[in-house]
C-alpha cells in the first residue's frame, strides 16, 4: 500500500525529472502568465499555504480548466526543482501531468 509520503516522494522524483526537461514554472507571477496563456497542463500547489491561497489558485485554474494538486509543503516543492521553497508549481508538460495525477490516482486507490 502506497502512503501519502509514499505518493509525495513519487510526486517530487517526478518533478525533479520535469524540472530537467524545463516543463516546470513557479512562483506567482510566472505561473500567473502561463495560466493567461493556457499553457500550465497541471497546477501543484504546496500544503502548507493558507486557505486563502489554496482556494485563491484553485479558483484561478478552474477558470482556465486546469487540474490542481495539493501536495508536499514549500520545502520540499522548491527542492525538487532545484529551487527555494515554492507555494506554487506549474507543469507545461501533459505527459508529465498525466504521471503524476495517476500517481495521485494510485494512492487513493490503494488507501480505500
Amino acid at each position: 500500500m502506497l502512503t501519502n509520503n509514499d505518493s509525495d516522494q513519487k510526486l517530487l522524483t517526478l518533478l525533479g525529472f520535469a524540472q530537467k526537461a524545463k516543463k516546470v514554472i513557479s512562483g506567482d507571477a510566472n505561473v500567473r502568465t502561463f495560466l493567461k496563456k493556457r499553457q500550465i497542463k497541471l497546477l501543484i500547489v504546496a500544503d502548507d499555504i493558507s486557505n486563502e491561497a489554496k482556494e485563491r489558485w484553485q479558483r484561478k485554474a478552474n477558470e482556465h480548466q486546469v487540474p490542481t494538486i495539493i501536495a508536499a509543503d514549500k520545502k520540499r516543492l522548491g527542492l525538487s526543482i532545484g529551487q527555494s521553497p515554492r507555494a506554487i508549481i506549474g507543469l507545461l508538460d501533459d505527459s508529465f501531468a498525466k504521471a503524476i495525477k495517476e500517481c495521485r490516482m494510485d494512492t487513493m486507490k490503494n488507501n480505500r
